[in-house]
């Protein structure tokens, strides 16, 4: 179920919402590597997560240009 919330979520937004969160998710994606490069990173599985989502991001940008 969760992944419909997030698929119906990226679709409500506008484009400029999505960029925004898309830097986010890059930001924290880079501070996930650097935590796990560190060997601070608790919850690894956090990374793959944030991967995903990004990569919903996109999948609903590319959507929206399309249309």
């Amino acid at each position: 179920m969760a992944t419909k919330k997030a698929k119906t979520e990226s679709r409500e937004l506008s484009a400029d919402e999505l960029q925004v969160r898309l830097r986010e998710l890059k930001q924290e994606a880079l501070n996930l590597r650097l935590q796990q490069a560190t060997g601070q990173l608790e919850n690894t599985a956090r990374i793959r997560i944030v991967r995903r989502e990004k990569a919903k991001i996109l999948t609903a940008l590319s959507v929206s240009k399309s249309a």
